[in-house]
């Protein structure tokens, strides 16, 4: 009865530890990239204000420190265009003898200049021709396509919104206010007509890269919430954005990455089913039971993630002493500690070095899971923590026997953090509709992103193909991995 007690009682404190933790302290096992950026800029910023401070009080070194500052900070961009400007002497006289001096020589210097984004009306004039001799018939080019038929955009303007509002998160509403600095009214709910008319031409091109998608062997996916407005209850409801990412670059894969967004109203086993309906390989994920009903199938092998096993037992020796939970992430750090250094190897050299260096790891972190198991108490955190890593051993070591897979989900995790950051701005989607072409456009705009192509060009370029008849035919071409080849 005391035993009992006594377990019960460190269970409540645990939960209590947990708590306070999700309350007062980091949410994160290591502190967010964008906010330890924003520490970093203030760092920067205070140095900047000291050189700053030092060149105006001991001019003598100015010149020293300015030529360490050209040697650190690159060349520019070749690509940009070069505006010249020549800083010359007035009187090119000799001084002494009078004569005239001639040129020996020039000093020249770049920087990077800004021109601000500029609105320009485009107008376009067709010509009406007739005949004098003949009464019947006028003639006159077509007009051109729009995306927006009757409205004020080219396609260049819808995509610089689209770019603005799921690449650089900024909400409509904002986008709105920036513009209007400019003497351009636009009203916000002008600029969301502007967005779902693109999202409906979009759409058979995400249905496309979904399909592509769902053709590799090899895929990560993993969800995360979406507040939905549901106007019939006055309050938000909870949408789920379900992320698919192609990603060989660890190993070298020819295959180029891509992610694809598909948005549900739940969380249901169905959805992911639905979603890689015909998708046959390795798929790497948490552990959601959703994906289990997925592997049933027989046509999708389960990979674990490392990442997500580490963090119970994060969780249960960041609050105070934890001597089990302390040793189990000293085991898995020598995981981490193997894969870095094959990190960018060929997918068979991964796989030998994970069996000759990893297997015996592995089968002993196994055994001591298991013995530590049995002298714990069954009910506490400690063991739900092993039992998670247990149940879940075969998917968490598929990787030592092919080179393809990686330890963790963090591919996918990367690719949900664009969408966090869009929902930490925009707060919620404004119906089911809404949240859809935030999964057809941020999908497009991400890949451009790992791929490293400008999404306002790509967005530009395609918008005008599809609303000059682009045939349905040859969408492979417009998908961003494609742009530029067809």
């Amino acid at each position: 009865m005391l035993l009992a007690e006594r377990c019960e009682s460190e269970r409540l404190r645990q939960i209590i530890k947990e708590l306070q933790r999700h309350r007062f302290g980091r949410r994160a096992e290591t502190l967010p990239e964008d906010q330890m950026l924003l520490g970093l800029e203030d760092v920067e910023q205070v140095a900047a204000y000291g050189e700053t401070v030092q060149n105006v009080s001991a001019p003598e070194g100015r010149e020293v420190r300015a030529r360490k500052r050209r040697g650190n900070r690159g060349a520019l961009p070749v690509h940009l265009p070069r505006i010249e400007v020549v800083v010359d002497i007035e009187d090119k006289t000799c001084p002494c003898c009078q004569r005239e001096l001639h040129r020996i020589g020039e000093d020249r210097s770049e920087r990077l200049d800004l021109v601000p984004a500029q609105f320009r009306i485009l107008v376009t004039r067709r010509p009406k021709y007739a005949c004098r001799s003949c009464e019947d018939g006028i003639m006159q080019a077509p007009a051109p396509a729009r995306l927006i038929e009757g409205g004020l955009p080219t396609e260049a303007t819808v995509a610089q919104v689209l770019v603005s509002k799921y690449a650089d998160h900024l909400p409509l509403y904002r986008q709105a206010q920036i513009y209007a600095r400019q003497g351009i009214e636009l009203d916000r709910s002008t600029l969301a007509d502007w967005v779902g008319q693109a999202a409906f031409h979009l759409r058979p091109l995400h249905e496309r890269l979904l399909g592509k998608l769902r053709q590799r062997t090899k895929l990560f996916a993993d969800e995360t919430t979406m507040p939905v407005l549901d106007p019939g209850r006055g309050r938000t409801k909870t949408g789920q954005l379900w992320a698919y990412v192609a990603d060989d670059r660890p190993w070298g894969g020819a295959d180029p990455p891509g992610v694809a967004y598909v948005y549900a109203p739940d969380r249901k086993a169905d959805r992911p089913i639905a979603h890689l309906a015909g998708f046959k390989g390795i798929l790497q994920v948490d552990g959601y039971a959703a994906y289990g009903k997925l592997a049933e199938r027989g046509a999708v092998q389960l990979a674990f993630c490392w990442s997500h096993m580490r963090r119970n037992f994060y969780e249960l020796a960041a609050p105070g002493p934890a001597p089990i939970a302390g040793e189990a992430l000293k085991h898995i750090a020598e995981f981490y500690a193997i894969e870095k250094d094959i990190r960018g190897c060929g997918a068979e050299e991964r796989r030998l070095v994970r069996q000759q260096k990893i297997r015996p790891l592995a089968e002993a972190f196994e055994r001591w899971l298991r013995a530590k198991l049995a002298l714990i108490s069954q009910k506490g955190k400690l063991a739900d923590a092993i039992r998670y890593a247990l149940s879940r051993w075969e998917g968490l070591t598929r990787f030592i026997d092919d080179g393809r897979i990686e330890l963790d989900n963090n591919a996918v995790e990367r690719s949900i953090r664009p969408i966090t950051l869009n929902r930490k701005n925009a707060l919620f989607a404004g119906s089911d509709g809404g949240a859809q072409h935030w999964a057809v456009i941020a999908s497009l705009i991400e890949i451009c992103k790992l791929n490293r192509i400008d999404p306002l060009v790509y967005m530009t370029d395609v918008l005008t193909r599809i609303v000059n008849g682009h045939p349905n035919r040859q969408l492979d071409t417009l998908l961003p991995w494609n742009y530029g080849n067809g």
